[in-house]
């Protein structure tokens, strides 16, 4: 079994939303004990043999300049609101293959309006507009892989 670090990522997330302290997860491969305290995770792990160490290093959060899709500029661009994806995984502009989607360039949203889909371990989870406007920009292709906090539309805001 390999972890990515995607992996590790959603489930330090789910985590971090459980009541749950601890987590001890052992295989053939490597032994791994995650402890909460002071509202953070510490990790200790074990490899159980040495050809297996590219499982283990997953394990360890990826320096800053191996991502894969570099960050984004924040807040407003040309004065769009972006939507971003709170966490890693596949972007859908469509509730189901061969559905219409969310959304188009051009359509009306509020706040609460469901704008895509994004999939994260089998779990389909909805992204809302966050702000009252009109779509500006859609910046990702349905079906394309999303590092967390990647821009996937643009609203232009609604003005008073």
């Amino acid at each position: 079994m390999k972890l990515t670090n995607e992996d590790v990522v959603e489930i330090l997330r789910l985590l971090d939303a459980s009541p749950f302290n601890e987590l001890h997860v052992e295989t053939s491969q490597f032994k791994l004990s995650l402890r909460r305290g002071d509202g953070q995770w510490t990790r200790t792990s074990e490899v159980m043999s040495k050809p297996k160490l590219a499982g283990v290093t997953a394990l360890q959060a990826p320096p800053e300049t191996a991502r894969a899709t570099p960050p984004q500029e924040p807040g407003l661009r040309h004065g769009l609101i972006d939507v971003r994806t709170p966490l890693p995984g596949t972007f859908y502009r469509a509730p189901q293959p061969g559905a219409a989607p969310f959304v188009e360039i051009g359509s009306r949203v509020e706040e609460h309006t469901v704008v895509c889909i994004v999939e994260t371990m089998k779990l389909m989870n909805s992204i809302h507009a966050g702000a009252r406007g009109t779509i500006r920009e859609i910046c990702r292709e349905n079906g394309q892989f999303t590092e967390q906090e990647t821009v996937l539309m643009r609203i232009e805001p609604e003005r008073p």
